[in-house]
């Protein structure tokens, strides 16, 4: 995946994340994107405080194709993943992380939320620690402002 195909994945992810926040649920969003870099396989909006957009999307593709085909894909989300999402993300073998906004931009925004505590806990600190080797790529500076845009008035209204 080149750096325009990434900007495009991350601008669908941030649609898909507003589409979440219309339903009420924490405007995150993520994508399954094929090895060709450009074919979509699934996407997830967030669901709740449990069954974030990358964890869900994570299992739904574990569910749904081979370890091998999965080491291929890359999971495009909107905001750094969390420990539990990364962890994920490993579990089910996808190859690549492509985020937009780190965990830092989201806890500038959020505070201490109590619908959003989060951890202050890289992802590639968690891809780490594990056997496997998965790609991680992000932030993404120059879409910064477009992917924090949904959560300003979201968390101020919650």
């Amino acid at each position: 995946m080149d750096h325009e195909q990434a900007l495009r994945h991350l601008r669908h992810a941030n649609e898909v994340a507003i589409r979440a926040a219309g339903m009420g649920r924490h405007p995150f969003g993520a994508l399954l994107v094929a090895p060709d870099g450009e074919t979509v396989l699934a996407e997830q909006g967030n669901i709740d405080t449990v069954n974030h957009a990358e964890s869900t999307l994570a299992r739904t593709a574990a569910d749904n194709w081979p370890g091998d085909y999965l080491a291929r894909c890359t999971l495009v989300t909107t905001f750094e993943p969390c420990a539990m999402c990364a962890g994920t993300v490993y579990w089910a073998n996808i190859g690549r992380i492509v985020y937009g906004a780190s965990e830092e931009a989201l806890l500038a925004l959020t505070g201490a939320h109590e619908e959003n505590p989060t951890l202050s806990l890289p992802c590639r600190e968690v891809i780490a620690r594990g056997q496997k080797t998965i790609e991680v790529v992000g932030p993404v500076p120059e879409l910064n402002a477009e992917l924090l845009a949904p959560h300003r008035d979201f968390w101020k209204s919650r």
